[in-house]
């Protein structure tokens, strides 16, 4: 192949043709636990979390409920996966041999927020979200109605693998996506650029800037004691019985059992089975889906 800015641009076309078709047909799942935020700085200052919100009968003037902010703050940052493609392999037409590799940057872009989000829900017992404590913690600061300060729990203790029960409903859920630049493929593959002047490669790669964070506790419950009926239906019991800020309840309707793949069975049992094991109705059937990820193998 004769090398000219024509067959490079086609070389850089087609790559990103493979890039995308694999990016657009890779499954992820991040999307279904994480709201997205677009960011237009280098970082997002989430003082709204921890507002409380609710209708009132109005008598006299409009009451603000934000009860109390915080300033929780999220900083974007740079991510990349880059590959080199030898100079002499375009001369010899060896194109093909890359095809996979190409494919792989788009799956691996279209995975990347998924790596981030399960990593960030499992760190959840010793990450600390916008009210100071732990994701999942046993004493998040409430106020009551009265206006005293109480200690609310979103977690089982237990020395077991890890599950999560989540509400994925709402437009805000438990966690957040931040995305600053989208994952955008380039390249270096100029004459005068140095990879090629000096090593005779090309390279082609992936970057982006995002990041991810904590969105409201309330919506979401960890647990790494043992997942049974009595196990999760205190966890769905706990979820449904948060109340905000002056003792309204937040109306939380748990949708989703989030687990590894050594929970899969024992998850499927608690919501899905017709029975359970002594034969009697499954009470808690389909009452969540499950959600079975390798990311938090």
């Amino acid at each position: 192949m004769i090398i000219n800015h024509t067959t490079l641009s086609a070389l850089f076309t087609g790559f990103k043709v493979l890039f995308n078709k694999a990016f657009e047909g890779t499954r992820s799942d991040w999307e279904k636990l994480a709201m997205i935020v677009p960011s237009t700085t280098s970082q997002e200052v989430y003082a709204w979390l921890g507002m409380t919100t609710g209708f009132r009968k109005w008598v006299g003037d409009r009451v603000v409920q934000n009860l109390k902010s915080h300033n929780f703050t999220i900083v974007n940052e740079p991510f990349e996966n880059t590959v080199g493609v030898a100079r002499d392999n375009i001369e010899d037409d060896q194109i093909g041999v890359y095809s996979p590799l190409f494919a792989q940057l788009g799956e691996d872009a279209r995975t990347h927020p998924d790596t981030l989000i399960f990593a960030l829900l499992a760190a959840g017992f010793a990450t600390r979200c916008y009210d100071g404590q732990y994701f999942f913690d046993t004493d998040h600061p409430v106020v009551g109605a009265g206006g005293a300060v109480t200690s609310v729990s979103n977690m089982q203790a237990g020395s077991g693998t890890p599950w999560f029960l989540l509400d994925t409903s709402r437009v805000i859920k438990p966690l957040i996506f931040q995305k600053r630049k989208d994952y955008t493929f380039v390249s270096l593959d100029k004459e005068t650029d140095a990879n090629v002047f000096n090593r005779r490669e090309y390279l082609y790669g992936v970057d982006a800037r995002c990041n991810v964070g904590y969105g409201l506790w309330q919506m979401a419950f960890g647990s790494k004691a043992a997942l049974d009926a009595t196990n999760y239906g205190a966890a769905r019991a706990a979820m449904m019985g948060m109340k905000g800020d002056n003792g309204r309840p937040l109306g939380i309707r748990p949708t989703t059992l989030v687990v590894p793949p050594t929970l899969e069975k024992a998850a499927l049992e608690v919501v899905k089975a017709e029975r359970n094991a002594d034969g009697a109705t499954n009470v808690y059937r389909d009452s969540a889906e499950v959600l079975v990820t390798p990311w938090l193998a």
